[in-house]
């Protein structure tokens, strides 16, 4: 029996894109089941992050022209991964796999079919990979390819120029629902989650309409919440550049000795501000770093809800 496909669209102020993103993607869910390769009632399901313009209405007349098209809203904007939790979650138990995929569909959601044909092969989850970044600009390539660079060299592991374009097995999602920390942080999960993986490879398009939701700033921040999330290199950096620094004080103390001792002081006020400013700065850096992982402990001790969603169209 063919399976039961969830795809899983996170929007926010999505109303420019949405209406042609869900024409797309029913037309591809009708020649998918008229292949056999998916069941007849495979839907689409909307995460609305409490968006300010019209998608929210959109979503429902889309959902009456359509029932295949649902939807959930969060009570407020909390960011692209919790969108994606969330619908993750609504339709776990509705689904025998769910496929995410950004809802100004940039990335090719024909890739869907070799999805859905090495899910049938019993892989529990499927990567979507950019073959190229030919598309984005030059700032935007340097800037993601150093994004996934950065990650690496902090310990994380995940998967390159991979986003949030993949495939979940209903397996794979029951064992994703026992992930509770707040600070979420979807690409990391995936390779802990384990199970047997695959990757399809694809090039990604120009986005048409509607503006990126991923600028510089919101991809810093995700890095960022990454890296604290999943690794506590930062804070060993830290400790390695202090005994650093202590073998260094070392040795000029024994310089300092050393002049005093033969009566060779000299006061040195540049090479003094020198190091009060370059201690300082590091010092500063260090407080903020050991302060990110105190915030981190701060919110996921209170296990306040991930999200609320205010309402549900099935």
């Amino acid at each position: 029996m063919p399976p039961r496909i969830a795809i899983v669209l996170p929007c926010y102020n999505e109303q420019e894109v949405l209406p042609s993103t869900a024409r797309t993607l029913l037309a591809l869910l009708d020649r998918f089941a008229a292949d056999g390769i998916i069941a007849p009632d495979s839907y689409i399901m909307c995460s609305n992050d409490g968006s300010r313009d019209g998608t929210r209405s959109i979503i429902a007349a889309l959902h009456s022209a359509d029932p295949r098209v649902k939807g959930i809203t969060l009570a407020h904007n909390r960011g692209q991964q919790a969108a994606l939790l969330a619908g993750l979650m609504s339709v776990r138990e509705r689904c025998d796999a769910a496929i995410t995929i950004d809802a100004d569909l940039q990335d090719n959601p024909e890739m869907m079919r070799q999805m859905i044909e090495l899910f049938s092969r019993g892989t529990d989850i499927v990567y979507g990979v950019r073959s190229s970044r030919d598309s984005d600009s030059w700032f935007k390539r340097v800037s993601a390819q150093t994004f996934y660079r950065f990650q690496s060299a902090m310990g994380l592991q995940t998967v390159y120029n991979h986003a949030d374009y993949r495939l979940m097995s209903r397996r794979a999602l029951d064992i994703l629902s026992q992930y509770g920390e707040s600070n979420l942080y979807l690409r990391g999960i995936m390779p802990d989650i384990g199970l047997r993986t695959a990757v399809v490879e694809y090039a990604r398009t120009e986005r048409t309409a509607g503006e990126s939701k991923y600028p510089l700033g919101k991809m810093l921040a995700l890095s960022i919440d990454g890296i604290t999330s999943f690794t506590a290199k930062p804070m060993r950096m830290i400790f390695l550049v202090g005994l650093s620094l202590l073998l260094i004080d070392v040795i000029v103390a024994l310089w300092v000795l050393y002049v005093h001792l033969t009566h060779h002081t000299v006061t040195g006020w540049s090479s003094l501000m020198l190091s009060v400013w370059f201690l300082g700065s590091l010092i500063l850096m260090s407080i903020g770093i050991v302060g990110e992982y105190i915030g981190k402990i701060f919110v996921e001790v209170k296990r306040r809800p991930r999200y609320n969603i205010e309402e549900e169209i099935f």
